[in-house]
Formats: C-alpha cells, sequence, structure tokens
C-alpha cells in the first residue's frame, strides 16, 4: 500500500479507534459499540442511539402540525428551526412540540454580520444578533447555536493569521459565556473551502473548542463539508470527541437527501467514528430533495441512515 496522507491518517484512525469498537463487540449486527453483555470495557458505558433530527424544511406539510405529524410517524426526535427571527417563533414552536416526542436541537445561525470582519460594526451587529438568538435557543432547551466565522465573499475580513485565532477564541469565549449563562452552546461549523476560507476541518474546530475551554463552545460535523474536506470521517469525529455538539447530514454528492446519490451515500464510516465517541446529540438533515415524492424520499433517507448505523 502507498502511505499516502490519506492512506496514513485512515490507518492511524482505525488503530486508535478499532481496537475499542471490536473490544466491545462491534459487528454489523450491533446497534452500537457496547451492548448489553458483561463484557468489561461495557461496563458503565451507555447504548449510542442514532438521534434523527429535521430542518422545517425537510418533512413535507403545509404547517408545523403537519411537518411534526410526519416527523412523529417516521420516529424522528429533533427538529433544528432556523435563527432568523427565532426570537418572535419562540412561543409558535413551543405550542408546536407540546405534548409531542421532538425536542429543539440545534438552531441553525441565522445571525447578522460575521465575527471575523475588520470592521467594528460588523462584528458587534454579529455578536448582538447572536445573542438575541442565544436567548430564544435557551427557552426552547436548544443543543446551541450554529456559527460560521466567516463565509467567502464577507469582506473586508482580518487575514487568516495566529492574531486572528486568538482574536476569535476571545470572541467565542465571551459568546460562550453568554450561551452557558442561558443553558445553551455556541457551535462552531466547520465548511468546505467553496464555502469558507477560515475554518474547514472539524479537528480545526474541536482545537479552538480546547484551547478556550469553555463548555458554551463546542463544533459540529457535517457529512457534505466532510466529503470534501477531510481523509476520513470516522478519523474527524474521534478528533471532535467531547466537543461535537452536533451532526448534519445530507448526500455526497449534490447535498440532497441521503440516498438520492446512490453508492456514494455511506456513512458508515462516521457513525462507527459517532459510537466510539459515545455521541447522544443529534443527526440533522440538512439538505435539498431532487425527488418529487419528497414524503417517499425522506422516508428512504431515514431507513438507509438506521441500516447504516447498525452496520457501524
Amino acid at each position: 500500500m502507498t502511505l499516502d496522507r490519506r492512506n496514513f491518517l485512515r490507518a492511524a484512525a482505525v488503530t486508535v479507534g478499532g481496537a475499542a469498537f471490536s473490544a466491545c463487540g462491534g459487528g454489523k449486527e450491533k446497534e452500537s459499540c457496547c451492548t448489553k453483555s458483561e463484557n468489561a470495557c461495557c461496563k458503565g458505558k451507555k447504548e449510542v442511539t442514532l438521534n434523527l433530527s429535521f430542518q422545517e424544511g425537510t418533512p413535507p406539510g403545509a404547517n408545523l402540525q403537519e411537518k411534526f405529524d410526519f416527523m412523529e410517524k417516521l420516529g424522528i426526535v429533533g427538529f433544528e428551526p432556523g435563527g432568523r427571527g427565532l426570537a418572535g417563533r419562540v412561543k409558535e414552536f413551543k405550542d408546536a412540540l407540546n405534548g409531542r416526542n421532538i425536542k429543539v436541537s440545534a438552531i441553525c445561525a441565522g445571525f447578522s454580520g460575521f465575527i471575523l470582519s475588520e470592521d467594528e460594526k460588523v462584528r458587534q451587529e454579529c455578536i448582538d444578533s447572536m445573542q438575541e438568538i442565544l436567548v430564544a435557543a435557551g427557552e426552547l432547551g436548544s443543543t446551541g447555536v450554529i456559527i460560521v466565522p466567516a463565509f467567502n465573499g464577507q469582506v473586508p475580513v482580518l487575514p487568516h493569521t495566529q492574531a486572528t485565532r486568538d482574536f476569535l477564541c476571545e470572541e467565542f469565549d465571551k459568546l460562550g459565556t453568554f450561551a452557558a449563562q442561558h443553558n445553551t452552546t455556541i457551535i462552531m461549523e466547520p465548511l468546505n473551502r467553496g464555502e469558507a476560507f477560515y475554518l474547514r476541518l472539524v479537528a480545526d474546530a474541536a482545537s479552538i473548542c480546547r484551547d478556550i475551554n469553555n463548555p458554551g463552545v463546542k463544533c459540529l460535523g457535517d457529512f457534505w463539508h466532510m466529503t470534501r474536506e477531510e481523509t476520513s470521517d470516522l478519523g474527524a469525529f474521534l478528533s471532535a470527541g467531547e466537543y461535537l455538539q452536533h451532526v448534519h447530514m445530507a448526500s455526497r454528492k449534490r447535498r440532497s437527501m441521503p440516498g438520492e446519490d446512490g453508492e456514494a451515500d455511506n456513512y458508515v464510516d462516521g457513525f462507527k467514528g459517532l459510537k466510539m465517541i459515545g455521541y447522544d446529540k443529534y443527526v440533522s438533515f440538512e439538505c435539498g430533495c431532487q425527488s418529487e415524492d419528497r414524503a417517499a424520499t425522506v422516508t428512504a433517507a431515514v431507513q438507509l441512515l438506521r441500516d447504516q448505523w447498525k452496520l457501524a
């Protein structure tokens, strides 16, 4: 085997995580890394379940009630609303979710401005809008609010330097403290290079979380972006460890429903990583739909992920 970077990192990830996985009796028939057996390595560890979440546009339905009815029939337990205008929709969401087996997962961005702007007014706009969303997120019991440091095209932007990273850590530490005060978190999302210049690897986001060392600062892994940036899904999630707060899901070629890109839509490697770190948060759909029959396509996508989770 040629020892290139991809093979080296994959081999290292499997070596580190694979021993624990196999020792716990991992196999295609297992739902999680640790089973209910008497295996010593499993004592004190909990079962890892696949908690699926939908964004508001994912399920069919003319209104929230119809969407949530559809989600409950599929056993979807998380709902990821957008952050823009969230403060004005808190009561609407609470009323619609009352009595249902669905909780608010993460909040998908919705802030204004961007934190790495050279313009102090634009940075403050980001901070103010994030704080407003974080307050609403806390009221809804959300796991956190997703934030991106800067998208491509957002200019003028601070240079990619150590000083900028230090500045980002300082600002995220402040936002993380504010988030924790409202019983939620901020969640950094790495994007692929076509969408962002600054933060592209899950390990980079996790390293920022580690350096800040604030319980209100977490990170996210998105299979769509990871397809283009990571050498190993498993390795990416192992690198995130305790800092992983949310996962986004999409097909791997067109960012559509899982399964719509055929054999390319294989998530088993990543699911193994999630099981190894005991990930108990949400895996949330962030994708479009190519088919005209959304209900059937979404249902098939959910089944595909559950089948692959069992294989992991």
